[in-house]
């Protein structure tokens, strides 16, 4: 059956005026528009619904019981296509999926999962880790934020600059690098650990090293950063990695920050997310959330003296 919804408010006005008149005048339409109108819902309805009794239209008995529940239902409508601004967190029940890179989750997962409970205890949050190659989730919808180091190439999923990180050097207390100033020559004869869900000996700093003329010793490669530094505390082996993302990590484990030889550019972290969401006002929220507790990071490490 093709029924066109249109009728409802039409239905809905006709009933709350009780003449034809009065519900075209409601609805900013002519008479004979509403005239033809209540012909289309009385061979919809098999019923008569209004019918004229003197100068006034009565409705039928049928027209009766359906009034509330046709009215509920246009009020209903307004209100699912209506645009939503308001957002009530105390009530808000839904799931969302962050996907962050491990080294994000192990800084800040906890904290911001607490963020979230404190302003919307319906909510649920699921943390996932950065796959190793690019995914579609972020386009299926199976991912709402999720952090990356840089800008996505497709037009649909839109980015957020959180801050830019720089990259230092963490060793054990007392590994041979601590005994005096760390340059390209010793820095490179050490034995390095990488970090790569690939298994991949080899990184961007590699690149930087061989413009340099040398070649760092890579001895193991490690899947998460958490992994990395542990290698470093135990072994003696240098990981290389972003400052104020594992800043925590590495206090907590008594490991040795030390500066660079050379160069290197920060790196930066976004926030994507698909357009979508762009009138989602939780995913917003969730958003403004997320890149509030990850610019924490680099607030404290500033404030730490980085």
């Amino acid at each position: 059956m093709q029924l066109d919804l249109n009728l409802l408010t039409a239905l809905d006005a006709l009933l709350e005026e009780g003449s034809v008149a009065g519900a075209a005048d409601r609805l900013h339409v002519t008479a004979p528009a509403m005239s033809r109108s209540l012909g289309r819902i009385r061979r919809a309805t098999g019923d008569q619904i209004l019918v004229r009794t003197g100068r006034h239209m009565t409705p039928t008995p049928r027209a009766l019981t359906m009034r509330t529940e046709v009215h509920a239902l246009v009020q209903q409508a307004h209100q699912l296509l209506s645009a939503c601004t308001d957002l009530d967190l105390e009530g808000l029940e839904r799931v969302f999926t962050v996907r962050l890179h491990d080294a994000l989750t192990t800084a800040c997962g906890t904290a911001l999962v607490a963020a979230v409970h404190r302003q919307a205890p319906g909510v649920k949050i699921r943390l996932t880790v950065e796959p190793g190659h690019d995914t579609p989730e972020l386009r299926r919808g199976e991912v709402d934020v999720a952090s990356s180091a840089g800008p996505s190439p497709q037009p649909d999923i839109h980015h957020r600059l959180i801050g830019q990180d720089r990259i230092i050097l963490a060793v054990r207390a007392g590994h041979p690098l601590t005994e005096g100033p760390v340059t390209v020559e010793r820095y490179t004869a050490a034995d390095h650990v990488t970090v790569s869900r690939r298994g991949s000996l080899r990184d961007r700093v590699d690149d930087v090293v061989a413009a340099l003329g040398h070649e760092r010793r890579v001895t193991v490669s490690a899947p998460a950063t958490d992994t990395a530094l542990q290698l470093a505390r135990d072994a003696d082996v240098v990981v290389t990695l972003p400052d104020a993302v594992t800043r925590s990590a590495r206090e907590q484990l008594g490991l040795t920050t030390l500066p660079l030889p050379f160069d290197l550019p920060p790196v930066p972290l976004y926030l994507l997310w698909h357009k979508r969401y762009d009138d989602d006002p939780a995913h917003a929220w969730l958003l403004n959330l997320a890149t509030q507790t990850l610019q924490d990071l680099f607030t404290t490490a500033e404030a730490s003296g980085r």
